[in-house]
């Protein structure tokens, strides 16, 4: 599969990365790329066969816990700093005609 990373390739995945690559640069990417094939190509030849798919490597699970009310109803007391307030809510100027 390494033959199929040619110039064109190497210009498109550069063009895709925003990257402006001289000579030098669009070989060692053509050798890094031909090599990532080639390990991918490695990792196809295993068996996995019985193999569960995973995401992870851990087993992780949701957490998950009570909602629990901490600050409690203290409406009159924050509303105390309000400059305006109308029906228990702070009362602001209109934004959006």
């Amino acid at each position: 599969m390494s033959n199929k990373i040619d110039r064109a390739v190497i210009d498109e995945v550069a063009v895709l990365a925003k990257l402006d690559l001289n000579r030098e640069e669009r070989e060692q990417a053509g050798a890094d790329l031909a090599g990532m094939v080639e390990y991918i190509d490695k990792l196809k030849e295993l068996d996995t066969e019985g193999i569960e798919p995973m995401t992870h490597i851990f087993p992780l699970q949701n957490v998950f816990r009570d909602d629990k009310v901490v600050n409690g109803d203290n409406r009159a007391e924050i509303l105390k700093n309000a400059p305006q307030q109308s029906e228990g809510q702070y009362q602001v100027p209109k934004t959006v005609e």
